[in-house]
């Protein structure tokens, strides 16, 4: 006989395998996974597997584990380490992040197995805290579309139902995730479990059983109770025993009696099909109903003392999140500031350019009117020439004058012409003289414009933001005043004064954080309180949003796709407005003795 046998546990992210002595019992394998992995609210949890026969069963703790009916020849020997028992609210009874975890997972996948009927709108806000979860705040420059293509988040029933591509249901998807910014791994898997809790099928173990006139049933086991279902419809119990109702459970082979806490009332009695269901109903039944009593007992010592740890971690998270939120605040109005002095500076800069062209431009025109002035001059100084040749020249013909009459009048013609000619030069000259002062003034005129133009850009890069407005710390140093005579501006000297305004808005950063961390208990309560009150408000915004979505998809449903489980839903909690806890109230309302009779006559 071997001393040892290997045994391999799968967690619901984990795997683990161990070597354990020959006599081990149940109990010391599930003591070994719990403390291996940190669970100390073991009491909603079991060691699952599949026994010689193929059928579900769970690890018997006061037993032997090779004794117990595994398949032959199995080495490793598999066990499965999952909740056997599920909190009536999840929100009061998990306490530990581990345990909740764990949970999150079995429930996420149970509802993608289709395990638990999970209506399609809900399926999308449900994958959307399952993505918060997993990947932390919304990015869209870190999770850009398509991130979500391998991902398995809605259940294969919800996607064949509507002619939608993956992108729409991401896109669907993400709208509600980029919702939940702020939300850390646990809050989201909180806010997963307390909508699915709600679900019809959520926490029922169902097993088929019949009645004495041998009708087809089913009975669902959960953390309220015994519910007996149609054998067509696994959302709606007809009928309701509670555990508070129930006083003894037994079996004897295929009967189960269950005796009720009124006498008056006869048993409740149902027959399974085989025996070893049977032992799993007992098992289930036993473990739920001192969990149900449990909860409406004081707490021990120990769940005590883990609730006043996982509050005091609570409370450190709470102020931890207000701290970073504080930081992300003023670190966001930091690079909102930086944002607008660089803004400024390169309106700065634009301007500066705008006023360096404007000087050039203003250096051009000077110079062609320069040039066009000497021109007008030469033109002058051309024309003094020729009219002192023309004066010389009547001269030359005066002095021929005394010669002969006819030389005389021939002369006196020629002397006419050239006096005509030479007043015409003169009057060339005068006019060209005007000119030239004409551009002289226009010179003059350009020269006082490109002064002031050099004037506006010196002001400009030493007025930077105007006199009047006193300067605040981080805000860049004006730029010094510039000699009269530079053309262009060194554009590149703001540099350092952004540097320093860095470093004064992390000084700043330091100041919040050491604020922050001087806050109070009482401002902790507060917003915990606040946030109590802005979940009543979040509820009715979720409502108005599942019915939004729920409305935009229904035009790409594929109605021949839809499950007897859809229709059921839409029939009884859609058109007629009932929930989970309404249809439980109302087939809990009569006497034990009346269900019990109701039951018989199924």
């Amino acid at each position: 006989m071997p001393k040892s046998f290997d045994v391999r546990v799968t967690t619901m992210d984990a795997e683990l395998e161990f070597t354990m002595p020959w006599k081990t019992t149940g109990q010391e394998v599930f003591d070994m996974v719990t403390k291996t992995i940190g669970i100390r609210e073991i009491w909603f949890f079991g060691l699952y597997y599949t026994d010689s026969k193929g059928f579900p069963a769970w690890i018997k703790l006061n037993k032997k584990v090779v004794e117990q009916d595994f398949p032959p020849r199995q080495n490793p020997l598999q066990l499965v380490f999952k909740s056997k028992f599920f909190p009536e609210d999840v929100e009061e009874e998990l306490i530990t992040d581990i345990t909740m975890h764990l949970v999150f997972l079995q429930v996420k996948q149970a509802i993608l197995d289709m395990d638990i009927y999970c209506p399609p709108e809900a399926s999308v806000l449900l994958a959307s805290y399952a993505v918060q979860a997993k990947y932390g705040d919304y990015d869209p420059t870190v999770y850009p579309p398509g991130f979500l293509r391998n991902e398995s988040l809605l259940p294969p029933r919800v996607i064949d139902q509507y002619q939608m591509t993956p992108e729409m249901w991401e896109e669907r998807i993400t709208s509600w995730y980029s919702e939940h910014g702020g939300m850390l791994r646990d809050e989201a898997e909180m806010e997963y479990l307390k909508i699915a809790q709600d679900l019809e099928m959520y926490g029922v173990n169902y097993f088929p059983i019949t009645n004495k006139k041998g009708t087809d049933l089913w009975l669902g086991v959960d953390a309220l109770g015994l519910n007996v279902y149609e054998v067509n419809d696994k959302l709606t119990p007809v009928i309701s025993f509670p555990w508070s109702e129930i006083r003894n459970i037994a079996f004897k082979d295929k009967k189960f009696t269950i005796k009720p806490t009124d006498k008056k009332s006869p048993d409740f009695v149902f027959h399974t099909h085989k025996l070893r269901t049977n032992k799993m109903i007992l098992q289930l039944n036993m473990g739920n109903h001192d969990l149900f009593m449990r909860r409406r007992h004081s707490d021990t010592m120990e769940i005590q003392q883990m609730k006043a740890q996982a509050k005091e971690e609570r409370t450190r998270k709470q102020a931890e999140r207000n701290r970073l939120a504080h930081e992300r605040a003023a670190r966001e109005e930091a690079e909102r500031e930086k944002e607008e002095l660089q803004q400024r500076l390169r309106h700065f800069e634009e301007e500066a350019r705008k006023a360096n062209e404007m000087l050039i431009q203003s250096e051009e025109r000077s110079e062609m009117l320069q040039q066009q002035a000497r021109q007008k001059e030469d033109e002058a100084a051309s024309i003094v020439r020729k009219a002192q040749e023309a004066e010389d020249e009547i001269q030359r013909v005066r002095a021929m004058a005394a010669k002969t009459e006819e030389e005389k009048r021939a002369l006196e013609s020629k002397a006419r012409d050239a006096h005509d000619l030479a007043q015409q030069l003169l009057r060339t000259s005068d006019q060209r003289q005007k000119e030239a002062e004409l551009l002289k003034s226009e010179l003059t005129t350009a020269r006082r414009a490109e002064m002031d133009a050099k004037n506006q850009l010196l002001a400009v890069t030493s007025g930077g933001y105007g006199a009047s407005r006193p300067r605040v710390a981080g805000e860049l140093e004006p730029m010094r005043q510039l000699p009269a005579d530079h053309a262009l501006v060194n554009q590149r000297q703001p540099v350092a004064s952004a540097s320093s305004s860095n470093t004064d808005l992390h000084g700043d950063l330091e100041e919040a954080m050491v604020d922050l961390m001087g806050d109070d208990v009482d401002e902790l309560s507060k917003a915990i309180e606040q946030e109590r009150l802005e979940y009543i408000q979040k509820s009715k915004k979720l409502q108005h949003q599942l019915t939004s979505l729920k409305t935009e998809i229904t035009v790409l449903k594929v109605s021949d796709k839809q499950t007897d489980e859809d229709r059921l839903h839409e029939e009884n909690y859609v058109q007629k407005g009932e929930t989970k806890y309404s249809t439980l109230s109302k087939i809990t309302s009569g006497t034990t003795r009346k269900r019990v009779e109701h039951f018989e006559q199924l």
